[in-house]
């Protein structure tokens, strides 16, 4: 069986568990809760990771990478009712190639591990579907790479700076459903065979996700919450008595 059927039957059965779940709880009477302040959720997910890179970096020939789906897990902190802090694990594996004219040759295979942490905030809702948005940086690092074809590449880690919007599908009691795009804006200094590009790598992949999450309370650890400071009291006013 090949890397990319056994991830087609993957996607498939992930979707299928997720049309079932959908189709359940909505005719269930159970009224969906959203997330409160030192809720912990946990979440698994099937992730799609596009890369994308600028034309003309290694003239006459462009590069091409691949893009990757694989399951990747998240943890998320409720600070408050509408703060939360989240960190993202997951690697991907991307194919590198060099196109152009009658060139089409894969010169490098790698994995990116990309940790994210990001911060998360969202409108206080009580219906089943709770949109919200997601600001934070990852650390993109490559390892296990596999050179082809003569070529020896040579590629960077470093930082890169996330933005995220989604939105959380009450299913069922502690179950939720998630939906979310991320765009990552990443830039790499490689070299190829020695020779340096003719300008950075811009990555910059789009990030595709599907979500089943559970919320707990107390896993065992405690998340921080973040009180609302208190508003100040009114001065009281001091009252005339009556004479008698």
């Amino acid at each position: 069986m090949s890397v990319l059927t056994a991830r087609s039957r993957l996607l498939a059965k992930a979707l299928a568990v997720t049309a079932v779940a959908v189709t359940g709880p909505v005719r269930s009477p159970q009224v969906w809760r959203a997330p409160r302040a030192g809720v912990w959720l946990i979440k698994g997910r099937l992730t799609r990771v596009a890369p994308r890179t600028d034309d003309g970096i290694i003239r006459p020939v462009d590069i091409d990478i691949s893009p990757d789906v694989m399951p990747t897990l998240g943890l998320t902190c409720f600070l408050s009712d509408t703060l939360a802090v989240e960190a993202i694990l997951g690697s991907t594996r991307h194919e590198i190639r060099a196109r152009g004219g009658t060139t089409d040759v894969a010169f490098h295979e790698t994995w990116v591990l990309p940790p994210v942490v990001t911060v998360r905030s969202r409108p206080q809702m009580e219906g089943r579907v709770s949109p919200y948005a997601r600001a934070g940086v990852n650390g993109m690092s490559v390892f296990d790479g596999d050179d082809r074809n003569g070529v020896t590449v040579d590629l960077d880690n470093g930082p890169g700076l996330i933005l995220q919007a989604g939105a959380d599908i009450g299913l069922k009691g502690p179950w939720s459903l998630k939906l979310d795009v991320r765009k990552i804006w990443f830039n790499m200094d490689p070299t190829f065979n020695g020779r340096t590009p003719t300008s950075d790598i811009d990555l910059d992949p789009r990030v595709v996700s599907v979500r089943l999450g559970r919320r707990f309370r107390d896993p065992g650890f405690p998340c921080p919450v973040v009180s609302p400071r208190p508003r100040p009291r009114a001065p009281r006013r001091a009252g005339c008595r009556a004479r008698g």
